[in-house]
């Protein structure tokens, strides 16, 4: 998970670029942080679709089988 004073820091350069513009080097900055952070999002949502299985009305298991094969391809059946 990404630390708050990272968040706090998205924040304040996104405000900032708003307001006056952001430096060559806080620009730098920006982005890699938006990037460290949307890595953080991905590998969460990743995460918590491996945890899913889905059933019908009936109980049978329908997991879409990429789904499946992603779960087996690491070791999370």
């Amino acid at each position: 998970m990404i630390s708050q004073d990272k968040l706090n820091r998205i924040n304040e350069l996104a405000r900032k670029s708003k307001q006056e513009g952001l430096s060559l080097k806080e620009q730098k900055e920006q982005k890699e942080l938006r990037q460290e952070y949307l890595d953080n999002v991905r590998s969460s949502f990743r995460n918590q679709l491996n945890s899913v299985k889905v059933v019908d009305e009936e109980g049978t298991d329908v997991t879409p089988e990429k789904l499946k094969k992603e779960k087996a391809q690491r070791g999370l059946h």
